[in-house]
């Protein structure tokens, strides 16, 4: 600390007006880093370095994109991915032969974590059209790890949510993203069900500013106090303030459950779950996808005014007064604590089946 403030004193500028001295050129730039240390620009940039040179060691390579995710977790670093171009090699990544499982995972968190709540960042990784390789990792009979299957919904997640220009994408030949999110609630791994039956539940839920004070409002006078209003970031949510419309997933996503009978697929993952468990031998119902099923669903057909044909709803009523049973005295309060729902929401599900 003495030695830093002699040289201070030495360099600084004379106050009797001289010339200034000349900047020293004997100083060693490593010793100037470990004192004021690289910046997050010069750090990102190391960290893909070392991630995609296959000379280096898995962990190392892990290592490097675990301290990139940590870094992208501000969003000014997350958007100078695309001004440092980082976002092509990373999205390489996911498919590359040199790319280990711990690898391919690691790098897809780092995507996922830069775009959640960036619609700046969104754009510029939108641009690789990266739909294609995300939804082909759901697809049937793949041999992708249940972990890569969970982390490529989180990315899908922070891309697609409020996006519906992203939205539209999966309706592309190309892509077939909604055939392969289907299959995704009939995943065997159990963790992906829930998170895919999350997801679409966030897809189909309307924006207040293109529906509220209509039927298709969702949120009631005690869910609107207890929301959190998200961070509105000037510079990153600019396309927000421009297009509005561009957060109304929800049209887009009825269209699809309708189209795509995603519905069903719901309907039937509550009533007959898959099994699921490492050998496939758990069939008793999850809990937690039981209450994401549900709101779906309930998003859907209460909220968004979805359209259930009669076989949907017999069923559904059917499976619903079972479940009440089973529950005893307690009935319709232990069912709506079950799932999630106040005894009012409950109700409200039980009239669009009735």
């Amino acid at each position: 600390m003495e030695s830093l403030l002699k040289w201070s004193i030495q360099n600084s500028t004379p106050g009797d007006g001289s010339k200034p001295p000349e900047p020293r050129k004997d100083l060693n730039p490593e010793i100037i880093n470990a004192i004021l240390g690289k910046s997050d620009a010069e750090q990102m940039k190391d960290d893909i370095a070392v991630a995609v040179d296959t000379n280096r060691s898995e962990d190392e390579r892990v290592d490097a994109l675990d301290h990139l995710e940590m870094l992208v977790e501000q969003i000014d670093n997350a958007n100078n991915l695309e001004k440092l171009k980082i976002w092509a090699p990373l999205h390489a990544l996911i498919t590359s032969d040199s790319s280990t499982p711990p690898v391919v995972l690691q790098a897809l968190w780092v995507i996922g974590t830069a775009l959640q709540n960036n619609p700046a960042a969104q754009d510029s990784y939108l641009s690789l059209n990266p739909l294609p390789t995300l939804t082909s990792f759901l697809s049937r009979n793949t041999n992708v790890s249940p972990q890569v299957r969970s982390k490529v919904i989180y990315v899908l997640s922070g891309l697609l949510k409020h996006n519906a220009t992203a939205l539209s994408k999966l309706d592309d030949d190309d892509t077939d993203g909604w055939v392969k999110l289907k299959h995704g609630l009939q995943d065997p791994d159990i963790s992906v069900r829930r998170k895919v039956a999350f997801l679409l539940s966030t897809l189909l839920t309307p924006t207040e500013s293109k529906f509220a004070g209509s039927e298709h409002n969702l949120h009631t006078p005690n869910t609107q106090e207890q929301r959190t209003p998200e961070p509105v970031h000037p510079n990153s949510h600019a396309v927000h303030l421009t297009n509005p419309d561009r957060k109304a997933t929800s049209p887009i996503a009825i269209k699809a459950l309708e189209k795509y009978g995603i519905v069903s697929t719901v309907i039937e993952g509550l009533i007959s779950p898959v099994p699921r468990g490492e050998d496939g031998d758990i069939e008793e119902a999850d809990v937690n996808f039981e209450e994401k099923g549900v709101g779906l669903l309930r998003t859907y057909a209460v909220s968004c005014n979805g359209h259930l044909s009669q076989e949907h709803k017999e069923t559904l009523k059917g499976w619903i007064q079972r479940e009440q049973q089973k529950e005893g005295d307690s009935g319709e309060n232990a069912l709506a604590e079950r799932w999630s729902l106040s005894i009012g929401e409950l109700r409200e599900l039980i009239s669009k089946v009735e």
